[in-house]
């Protein structure tokens, strides 16, 4: 029986309602002064709004920017001043980080420069490495983008979605929730991810499908409904972000549930390779083949190179190059290709370990814990060694009251890994450094050990 209560402020929406709330949002912004080649951002939670705005600037031939809320005030104010904001608009709730954001980028800027006709998003990477970076996406590229995700999933005008990942990302907002608007399908939008109201939702409004994360996986598998939940009305959940844990995807193929997948990136989409529902449940731990459109090539190192009209046109403002001397944009993940042609990421090519010459993927350790009972979260990294090059180090924060075994852990390897691939160091930790979407940042893990070690 499902105990969990109806999501507050949960809103359904077609195409139309988007429309009649754009022509508002941009009847506003044309009178505030707003016009081709400026830059709006948006600070707040899911809903209708932020979905008016995007249309609202497509049709001003201004350039929308979603704020990533999670992060710190002075955080979004260097991305705000690095955009040049005109207009910053924010909801209710975060009306006082709007306020210290638009102080510290000193808003509203001057116009940047670069905008070019059609540019219609732009986006900032979660910045697991340096300085996050703008991409900037085409409306072009946009719909290109939605035909591939439509595609790839079947989307229709019977298509109930719900969807609860956060829209100022790319994959909350591009997989599921624009396509599904533009097959005339209708969409739930939760403002915020909650376990307990995705399970009630899934039982009552009964969606036909619904975008998950591997946190956001985790987290329905462990609440108490999960057991006894009508699950019944969904034909698939898609899912993708990274790397996702075997044991969550098949949790729900325990329940009949087909977990697809989508991989890309902000800059790809982000719909760049795609796994099928009709083929999820034989393919388990695989990405797919190519999406609509999607050119896919590896390098001689395994990484994953694209071509295809949904890609980024560029950075904002920088002088990066976003593709290579022959047009291919180098994602910097690893991947072996099934004899089906499926494509299954291993990992990333700067989280590649190489141990006397032997390569290790640290997602072939860190799935391998994924529902281990005592292990909430871990992390696998490669730190130097004199004598094999580097070593792959495992740090494991246990689930509160609960201790780690560390003779449990390493029989469970022995009998799991290649004596190659296991640890050479366990360490316990409170917490693993993230980036605002939830992403390990494994550079600053690695260099907090190493400090500790002297």
């Amino acid at each position: 029986m499902n105990t969990a209560a109806a999501p507050a402020g949960a809103v359904d929406l077609r195409a139309a309602d988007v429309a009649r709330a754009a022509d508002a949002e941009a009847a506003a912004l044309r009178a505030s002064g707003i016009g081709a080649g400026d830059t709006v951002a948006w600070l707040g939670l899911n809903g209708l709004r932020p979905l008016a705005l995007l249309e609202a600037c497509g049709r001003l031939g201004a350039r929308y920017l979603p704020l990533n809320w999670r992060l710190a005030g002075m955080e979004l104010g260097l991305i705000a001043q690095h955009a040049d904001v005109q207009r910053l608009l924010h909801d209710e709730a975060h009306a006082d980080l709007a306020a210290a954001v638009a102080a510290i980028a000193a808003l509203p800027r001057d116009r940047a420069p670069g905008h070019q006709p059609g540019d219609r998003l732009l986006v900032y990477t979660s910045g697991t490495t340096g300085t996050p970076k703008g991409a900037v996406h085409t409306a072009t590229g946009m719909a290109a983008n939605i035909a591939a995700a439509i595609d790839a999933q079947g989307l229709d005008a019977y298509t109930r979605t719900l969807a609860v990942l956060p829209l100022f990302h790319v994959g909350g907002l591009c997989i599921q929730v624009l396509p599904t608007l533009a097959a005339g399908g209708v969409v739930r939008l939760h403002a915020r991810f909650d376990p307990g109201a995705w399970l009630h939702d899934v039982a009552t409004w009964r969606p036909t499908t619904s975008l998950l994360v591997p946190a956001v996986m985790k987290a329905i598998v462990e609440h108490p409904d999960w057991p006894s939940a009508d699950l019944s009305s969904l034909q698939f959940v898609n899912s993708g972000s990274q790397v996702v844990p075997p044991s969550l995807i098949e949790a729900f193929h325990a329940r009949g549930v087909p977990v697809a997948q989508v991989y890309g990136s902000t800059e790809t989409g982000p719909v760049s390779i795609v796994l099928r529902s009709e083929e999820a449940m034989a393919a388990v731990g695989a990405c797919g083949r190519p999406a609509l459109g999607v050119h896919v090539k590896l390098g001689p190192d395994g990484e994953v190179l694209l071509k295809a009209p949904n890609l980024l046109r560029g950075y904002h403002r920088s002088d990066t190059p976003a593709f290579d001397a022959d047009g291919w944009f180098h994602t910097g993940d690893l991947a072996e290709v099934d004899a089906e042609g499926r494509y299954r990421i291993v990992g990333r090519s700067k989280e590649l370990i190489i141990s006397g010459g032997e390569n290790i993927h640290p997602a072939e350790i860190e799935n391998l814990l994924a529902q281990h009972p005592d292990v909430a979260e871990c992390c696998v990294i490669g730190l130097p060694d004199a004598r094999w090059g580097e070593v792959p180090v495992l740090v494991v924060v246990p689930h509160a009251g609960r201790a780690v075994d560390e003779a449990a852990l390493r029989a469970l390897f022995d009998a799991r890994l290649a004596r190659f691939k296991h640890p050479r160091r366990i360490v316990v930790a409170a917490s693993l450094p993230k980036t605002a979407l939830g992403k390990v940042q494994r550079p600053v893990l690695a260099e907090g050990l190493l400090r500790q070690m002297g």
